[in-house]
């Protein structure tokens, strides 16, 4: 059996899936796009292409290797987009917990199924089709699970809101003995600059007491003030809404002081430096124009207690 344990983002990593870029269609229509980055990049010809989306796969499945963590990889779908592994499932301590991802994407879940096959059947969490959540928009931290969702009247109407309030109560009903503190955050069909697609796309906590930050992507100040509060001003790095539209955000911890960054993010792989990280960096700029980076393309299954 496969022993499922995630209490944090920042614990030594010992088992991950890591998304497939392998067979991983054509370049979608205008219509088709999930997302403003995706869109854009559409539009002027410079969506991703599969070969190169492979490659800095590669260099973070070589990153895992070397830290001796066990790589899980999706079955592959013919001419399917599988990169984003984070957004179809999620783990809380013990409990693997599927999410209703948009209705063209539930085949992704599908393609886990060996993996979930080797799961206490009893700790797999289903929610009704009407609760909302993706991976990328829950993050644990000590006595707290964030998630990010969208409040706004017009949720139906955003194919970039992700989670919604039934899914904030659903997992706070599913673990009672947490803090859970939702974030209103910022959303828009057509600007990628003004659109936080999930939490993990401005805000994620690296090592035991330092976070990564937007401040606009939060449309509630008291929410922001929250995690200034809770973490302490010197312990954020603020990124600028240049990084937060380059991913910056979203990066990958391996262990308390081993960060996983994009090798373009200069100022941030700097600060991480200098605060005692060993940054591990990978070249992952054609997969971020998709709207996703590192996080957004791993689930983790197992990290030590």
């Amino acid at each position: 059996m496969l022993e499922l344990n995630i209490n944090n983002e920042t614990s030594r990593l010992r088992a991950v899936v890591l998304g497939i870029a392998t067979s991983n269609g054509p370049t979608p229509s205008i219509e088709d796009a999930y997302d403003p980055k995706s869109l854009e990049h559409i539009k002027k010809g410079t969506y991703p292409i599969e070969k190169d989306m492979v490659s800095e796969m590669e260099a973070l499945r070589l990153i895992f290797q070397k830290y001796e963590v066990e790589v899980f990889r999706p079955e592959v779908l013919l001419d399917y987009n599988q990169i984003f592994s984070r957004d179809i499932g999620f783990v809380i301590q013990d409990k693997f917990i599927k999410a209703n991802v948009l209705p063209d994407r539930a085949r992704e879940l599908a393609a886990l199924k060996y993996i979930l096959d080797q799961v206490d059947p009893s700790k797999i969490i289903s929610a009704p089709k009407e609760v909302h959540f993706e991976g990328g928009d829950v993050m644990l931290w000590k006595d707290h699970i964030f998630i990010g969702t969208y409040q706004g009247a017009d949720y139906d109407q955003y194919v970039t809101a992700r989670t919604n309030t039934l899914g904030v109560e659903f997992i706070t009903k599913l673990f009672p003995d947490k803090i859970v503190k939702s974030f209103d955050l910022i959303k828009s069909r057509t600007n990628a600059k003004q659109n936080a697609l999930h939490l993990d796309c401005c805000f994620q906590p690296v090592g035991e007491d330092k976070a990564i930050i937007y401040q606009q992507g939060f449309s509630n100040a008291q929410e922001y003030q929250y995690l200034v509060d809770l973490f302490g001003p010197d312990n954020l790095f603020h990124v600028t809404e240049q990084e937060m539209y380059d991913m910056v955000p979203n990066v990958f911890s391996i262990a308390p002081n081993v960060v996983v960054s994009e090798r373009n993010f200069k100022r941030l792989n700097s600060w991480l430096a200098q605060n005692g990280f060993i940054v591990e960096t990978v070249p992952y700029a054609e997969i971020a124009k998709q709207g996703g980076l590192l996080r957004c393309t791993t689930l983790p299954l197992t990290r030590d207690k």
